[in-house]
């Protein structure tokens, strides 16, 4: 997978792909079964059947790679820098000051100011893969976190539970 371009092939891998359906449909013009091709060529039966049936409708032409798969991204490579620009000013240069983490939603308020461009949080979460953030956990406890009320309320409360 290469996720900086959306995740799926490259286009070495889609002509890759498309070549291995080109000897299918050659296999199914010398009349070769869909079930022996799968095994001659090393993928899924229920692949072969799916080709055959588009080799059947459409000939050689039917089994040409489409290009990559998945949505066109609504915004320009410009406004995909401006964005990550914006993302790593952090959350209180746009006026989220109580907390400086990105949530998909202040994204996608914040793709929405910059671009008047709306997109659903799980649109959100596909652009911030697509431009290479992933999502983080924190690695520290809690600031409010008491280590002596909890030792004793396990020495007191658990104690009983557990019993």
């Amino acid at each position: 997978m290469r996720y900086a371009d959306s995740g799926g092939l490259s286009a070495a891998g889609r002509a890759k792909r498309e070549q291995v359906r080109m000897q299918a449909a050659r296999m199914f013009a010398a009349g070769v079964p869909a079930t022996e091709v799968a095994a001659r060529l090393r993928v899924s039966t229920k692949s072969a059947y799916q080709w055959r049936r588009r080799w059947q409708t459409g000939g050689m032409t039917a089994l040409a790679s489409t290009g990559p798969g998945g949505t066109i991204c609504r915004l320009s490579p410009d406004q995909l820098l401006r964005l990550r620009a914006e993302l790593d000013l952090g959350p209180a240069e746009h006026g989220w000051s109580e907390d400086q983490r990105w949530t998909l939603a202040r994204v996608a308020t914040l793709i929405g100011r910059l671009f008047h461009t709306s997109y659903t949080l799980r649109g959100v979460s596909y652009l911030l893969h697509r431009i290479g953030y992933t999502p983080q956990v924190p690695k520290h406890r809690a600031v409010q976190r008491d280590e002596d009320a909890i030792a004793a309320w396990r020495a007191t409360t658990w104690a009983k539970v557990r019993g």
